[in-house]
């Protein structure tokens, strides 16, 4: 058997943590890492992500880029802490917000808001969770909601990650139409007449008769959040699955397959086919785990071969 052994941080992640070693030299008192990433933070407010360099950052502070290398060794570290430091924590009005629904509401408001206040945090390639402590904040706000309810901890994290989903679309394209504001000087009602007014001129009935009805019936003019809506009515959904398992309805984890069969959930053959239903889907998870570990094995087996060969 072998002991578990703790992973080794990536230089970021120790940053972010603050468990990361100190630099031995260098002008300490003058410069640190908390002002690197504040710098850095200005310079893509104003700017933009692209221009972001060690370089730039170090000259907004007076210091060489060598400098800045003893306090962050990596760009890639830098935007990291940059982005720790846009995205902040959430609020303590998200977790005192109400009820479950309540508190996801606030939670995908505040990020909407977070996107909106510092936009070039969109631009940074996502390449998994980042394991920071204000991204670990918003996961902890999302999961807090859903603690009370009868779902999973898969499902918690999964209705977490449709908010949080939500919230970066929606982001995604206020803060574009916030940009054409800035750049060009068209408010909101004349970007929204001009995109009507690109579409009547270049969809038509006969190629795209769906999209054309929907464009002839006004809905690009329409003035409400369509973002709002879509997240209304997965949570309406997310509420009907949560309302299904506190009732007995439903077993959490197993497939759903909606409200209506409230009328018949007393119905016993009903009662033994979703019975069956369950006892199949469970018997398939199990299946698939043991698919999963023996392909590892026969990974493991094929890669000793390879070496001892």
């Amino acid at each position: 058997m072998t002991e578990d052994v703790e992973p080794e941080l990536p230089r970021g992640i120790a940053l972010a943590w603050g468990v990361a070693a100190n630099p031995q030299r260098g002008p300490k008192r003058e410069m640190s890492v908390e002002r690197i990433v504040e710098a850095a933070v200005e310079i893509a407010d104003a700017d933009g992500l692209g221009a972001v360099s060690m370089a730039a950052v170090a000259a907004r502070l007076g210091f060489t880029p060598m400098s800045l290398y003893r306090y962050v060794t990596a760009k890639e570290d830098l935007i990291l802490l940059m982005q720790e430091e846009a995205t902040g924590a959430p609020s303590d009005e998200v977790r005192e917000a109400g009820g479950w629904r309540e508190q996801l509401e606030a939670l995908y408001r505040e990020q909407i808001q977070g996107h909106l206040a510092h936009p070039w945090v969109l631009d940074i390639p996502i390449s998994g969770v980042p394991v920071t402590p204000n991204m670990a904040a918003w996961m902890d706000a999302g999961l807090h909601a859903l603690a009370g309810t009868q779902l999973t901890h898969e499902e918690r994290l999964a209705v977490v990650l449709f908010v949080s989903g939500s919230a970066r679309w929606a982001g995604s394209i206020f803060a574009g139409y916030a940009r054409l504001e800035r750049e060009q000087g068209m408010d909101a009602p004349t970007i929204t007449r001009t995109e009507d007014a690109l579409f009547r001129a270049l969809i038509t009935g006969d190629a795209y008769p769906d999209l054309r009805a929907a464009i002839d019936a006004g809905a690009f003019l329409d003035e409400s959040d369509p973002f709002a809506f879509a997240l209304a009515r997965g949570l309406d959904g997310i509420g009907d699955y949560i309302a299904a398992a506190a009732e007995g309805r439903h077993e959490p984890g197993v497939a759903w397959t909606g409200p209506d069969d409230a009328d018949i959930a007393d119905d016993k053959k009903f009662r033994e086919a979703r019975k069956a239903v369950r006892d199949a889907e469970k018997v398939l998870r199990a299946a698939r785990k043991a698919e999963r570990q023996e392909a590892r094995a026969a990974r493991d087996r094929r890669a000793k071969h390879v070496a001892t060969s």
